[in-house]
């Protein structure tokens, strides 16, 4: 009798228990670098090799370009697309089906030929809404059913955009929050916003002494956080800044990324550092350095400051992001050369020539592997440590300027014409 009572209470535990498992299993990918916004996967039994007729579980067209990685939550996938002269917000399911789609904004511009448009920022997801950036400037936010819950013109409300390749800065969440760098040559701006409204939270002038084109960045904000510590950190106009959550004060400045003594005019940053627990990656550009920051810095840090681990010289990626994983940093050059440093000292591991052509797609880590992707679609994909074994070299017939994202045992990737899943077709 007491056994017969107890079997409804086990069989619901159970219940509890596997949907437990099933969601430890699955993981989201809900900004541009991933749920730790640092281009790392837990995912698993993901595949190594890959074309157009081997583990493309489904394929869907597009209706145009854009460079913005997909984000992924449950069984929803968003992106934003050019569509004729409109940016385009696309909910579709992960059986690879459109659900609905939403105008952003009107505006076709391309930039640098093939290397942007209105469509270039990615959008973001907390799982109830998702947030979207364009390069006009429109800023909106929707619900998972498509309902627009508020929208905003960043040029109408913080001054008209002059930057010389458009904007292409995908705004950070992170909290109950959105974070926002807008720096270009009509203002130097660092603004924290309200989720749930748009509304400011905090807007601060972020100065500097840059010059001609290096009054202009195309890089993303980032956060550093270990526990509940964390602060924003904002990459561009030669130098890169931490700012307090609270109020954007200004914690620390790495300097000497464009040497005032052989001053480049045109060093304007694209490439987004990334942020570990302990170290910060500041990447820079054009054979540039790259320094390894302390997180506990303080002030003015440049060359020879204790709070640098480390400073090299002259192999700073263009555009795409570094990695760290397992005590290494991944550097992915735009010629194809993926560099392997120390993450504690610096020192160089190995420097090893992918696939060649250009590399805008920033690198990411999952199930002991990192998969760089060209813009001709190649993917190849590297065992992860120090010792460098290129385990397969993966070509879709597409352009591939997005970075890719992973979820529920899938790769997926952004063409300009199709978005891509990789993996077996009964993988839910």
């Amino acid at each position: 009798m007491n056994r017969n009572r107890s079997a409804p209470w086990l069989l619901t535990s159970l219940c509890v228990l596997l949907a437990g498992l099933a969601g430890a299993r699955a993981e989201n990918w809900p900004q541009w670098r991933g749920p730790n916004d640092d281009g790392i996967s837990h995912e698993t039994n993901l595949p190594t090799e890959w074309s157009a007729a081997k583990n493309v579980a489904w394929k869907l067209d597009l209706p145009g370009m854009s460079g913005a990685t997909p984000v992924i939550w449950g069984d929803r996938i968003f992106l934003t697309s050019e569509d004729g002269n409109d940016v385009v917000l696309i909910s579709i399911s992960t059986e690879g089906r459109e659900l609905w789609k939403r105008k952003l904004a009107t505006g076709k511009a391309r930039f640098r030929n093939d290397e942007g448009n209105q469509a270039s920022p990615s959008p973001s997801t907390d799982g109830r809404h998702v947030y979207t950036f364009t390069g006009t400037g429109d800023f909106a936010c929707f619900d998972f059913a498509g309902n627009e819950v508020w929208k905003f013109n960043a040029q109408e409300r913080y001054g008209r955009f002059r930057i010389q390749h458009g904007m292409h800065v995908t705004p950070l969440l992170y909290g109950d929050r959105l974070y926002l760098s807008l720096l270009h040559s009509n203002g130097w701006y660092v603004i924290a916003l309200d989720k749930a409204t748009g509304k400011d939270v905090w807007k601060i002038r972020r100065d500097s002494d840059a010059r001609a084109e290096c009054k202009e960045s195309y890089a993303s904000p980032c956060m550093w956080h270990n526990g509940s510590e964390a602060y924003l950190i904002v990459h561009g106009c030669d130098y890169t800044t931490a700012h307090r959550l609270t109020d954007g004060q200004e914690i620390w400045r790495v300097g000497d990324l464009n040497p005032k003594n052989a001053y480049n005019m045109t060093l304007r940053f694209v490439t987004t550092p990334v942020a570990t627990p302990d170290l910060i990656v500041v990447p820079s550009a054009k054979s540039g350095p790259v320094v390894g920051v302390k997180p506990d810095a303080k002030g003015m840090v440049t060359t020879g400051s204790p709070f640098e681990l480390w400073r090299k010289g002259r192999i700073t990626p263009d555009v795409p992001s570094p990695l760290v994983h397992d005590g290494l940093v991944y550097l992915c050059r735009e010629n194809g050369t993926l560099i392997c440093l120390d993450a504690k000292t610096g020192k160089d591991i190995y420097q090893e020539r992918l696939h060649g052509g250009r590399y805008r797609a920033s690198p990411v880590y999952a199930d002991g592997k990192v998969y760089c992707t060209a813009r001709d679609g190649t993917t190849s994909v590297v065992k992860a440590g120090p010792k460098f074994q290129l385990l397969a070299a993966n070509k879709l017939p597409d352009q591939i300027a997005a970075s890719p994202a992973i979820a529920n045992g899938r790769i997926y990737l952004r063409g300009f014409g199709t978005l891509y899943a990789i993996g077996r077709a009964e993988v839910k």
